[in-house]
């Protein structure tokens, strides 16, 4: 599909993306990469110029209600009306089927989020946020997009999220995180896709990198022509290379994320 804000500022021009379910997909770019337009797209906020977004057969333009109450979108500029969490729950929950009321309580639990009449729009960013995180993984939809969802949350809340997402998340859902926070969310992703400059430069499970790159850190500087990326840092030096050997190694996003920016043409031969 084809879209620009303006006949002039063109953010897509033939960007081809296929998403599957049973996978948590990082999707990681610069500010301005169009990550939020093309989530956007995906939940029927905006309409292509050219071509279709469709989301389990149908077209996300036509905003259907079946196709709305199969997915959740937490944006990060987040709307939280005045109502205390337990009125926010039954006005909202009955959009979506299979919103498993027992387990937001749960969730507010783990959250630490006790007070279930207070008003939403009094709490602090960070408890506001945790409601709406409770909300969307109860929500139970068939896809759960979440845009820099731990913003805002202290460490211990990330760790509870973490667990949650973990807990909650099983093979019929398909989730789409965006993230600059690669860190936080490390072991949750399994499939990175890549936007830059309003084109998909990667879209590759997490067994599919590593059985391509290698991640390895070395002492010294290199002038190997398997090396794709390196980075300097007080603990050595990190490096992203070519696993022309099939060795085994860890996944690092920041690595990765940086080592593609750096070489999109290189990236693109090793994963078309």
């Amino acid at each position: 599909m084809s879209f620009g804000y303006t006949k002039s500022r063109q953010i897509f021009k033939d960007l081809n993306l296929t998403l599957a379910s049973g996978h948590i997909y990082g999707l990681l770019g610069k500010n301005g990469a169009g990550k939020t337009t093309l989530l956007k797209h995906i939940t029927g906020l905006l309409f292509p110029m050219e071509g279709t977004v469709t989301v389990d057969g149908n077209d996300a333009a036509a905003r259907s209600a079946e196709t709305l109450g199969d997915i959740y979108f937490l944006q990060e500029e987040m709307y939280t009306p005045h109502l205390r969490i337990t009125d926010f729950e039954k006005a909202y929950a009955p959009f979506y089927e299979h919103f498993d009321h027992d387990k937001f309580g749960e969730y507010l639990q783990e959250f630490e989020v006790e007070n279930e009449r207070a008003y939403i729009d009094r709490l602090s960013h960070g408890q506001k946020k945790k409601v709406l995180i409770a909300f969307a993984i109860a929500s139970n939809t068939k896809m759960l997009i979440m845009d820099e969802p731990t913003n805002g949350l202290d460490i211990p809340s990330k760790s509870v999220f973490r667990k949650l997402m973990a807990a909650g998340i099983d093979d019929s859902r398909l989730v789409i995180i965006s993230t600059h926070q690669v860190r936080d969310l490390h072991s949750l992703i399994d499939t990175a896709t890549i936007l830059e400059k309003g084109k998909i430069i990667l879209n590759a499970s997490a067994a599919e990198i590593t059985d391509r790159l290698l991640f390895d850190a070395d002492n010294t500087k290199s002038d190997s022509d398997e090396i794709l990326y390196e980075e300097e840092t007080p603990r050595g030096i990190y490096q992203v290379k070519k696993n022309s050997r099939h060795l085994d190694s860890n996944l690092d996003l920041e690595l990765l994320f940086n080592a593609a920016i750096s070489n999109r043409e290189e990236f693109y031969n090793i994963f078309k």
